[in-house]
């Protein structure tokens, strides 16, 4: 058995990506070449908590790690990832469409990046927002994210990290933004409707962020924010129902493209539904 790759997953706050992250890497609880260690701070973003749950991983001793939160411009993920880099791990931020304004003071800071556009705030006002509310909007958020290729690209970069550290050399962290085009490319639709039904749940994903920071920080009469981040959610439920219906187009075709692991870590591939997943073709 080769190396196992050590990787730390250090989470704050929730966007849709962070809940699901480890899993995506590891969807069958079979791979041998990783060993992943998870800390989070639960709903809290402030430096305090952010600076603690890095502090818990370094112990852990990963090859590089991962700190994932909502936009992290602010103090507490500015916290969390400095901490990381402290201890010497090389630390990707994985983020949402804000992070975009930093992602060149990262880079030369010596972080990685993945920045998931589509990965956008929910309408956090407390007269619209409950736990179902909550739960239902990061249910739908996931599809859309699955569905359109975001995922399959969060999936590439990690599976390109471990397999390059597997072989002894020296991570080359990713500087990636992920947008409709590179999303939807990475979703590998062979039916044109539905790729174009993918890029619009993307884009419309991407939108919903301008109805909740609206909502959320310059409406203030409660009214109107209240209407304001409602109607956000409902984009997110059609975005969900665009991907849905992309992905059921390429069932009727029998063309969806499945990427398993394989416990080695190999991505394997298939597209027939009754066939065995393969290597790819180099």
């Amino acid at each position: 058995m080769s190396q196992v790759v050590r990787l730390g997953v250090v989470k704050a706050g929730c966007i849709g990506t962070l809940p699901i992250l480890e899993f995506l890497l590891d969807e069958r609880a079979d791979r041998q070449d990783i060993d992943v260690r998870v800390v989070g701070a639960g709903a809290k973003m402030d430096p305090a908590h952010c600076e603690a749950v890095a502090n818990e991983i370094v112990p852990f001793k990963p090859d590089f790690a991962v700190f994932i939160s909502p936009n992290a411009t602010i103090a507490g993920p500015t916290k969390g990832r400095q901490t990381l880099a402290a201890a010497g791990i090389p630390t990707i931020v994985i983020s949402d469409g804000p992070t975009k304004k930093i992602a060149k003071d990262l880079e030369a800071a010596g972080f990685g990046y993945i920045i998931i556009e589509a990965d956008s705030m929910i309408g956090a006002r407390r007269e619209f927002l409950d736990p179902t509310e909550m739960a239902v909007f990061n249910a739908e958020i996931l599809k859309v994210l699955a569905v359109t290729g975001a995922f399959n690209l969060v999936c590439k970069e990690f599976d390109r990290l471990i397999e390059s550290v597997k072989k002894g050399e020296k991570p080359q962290l990713p500087h990636v933004v992920i947008n409709k085009e590179r999303a939807v490319a990475a979703a590998g639709f062979e039916n044109p409707y539905a790729r174009a039904k993918a890029m619009a749940a993307h884009e419309a994903s991407c939108k919903v962020a301008d109805l909740t920071v609206e909502g959320c920080f310059i409406v203030k009469e409660w009214e109107r924010y209240t209407q304001i981040v409602a109607a956000a959610h409902e984009i997110m439920r059609g975005a969900a129902k665009l991907a849905d219906e992309a992905r059921e187009i390429e069932k009727g075709s029998d063309s969806v493209l499945r990427l398993p692991h394989h416990p080695d870590g190999t991505v394997l591939e298939k597209r027939k539904l009754l066939t065995k997943p393969e290597k790819p073709q180099a």
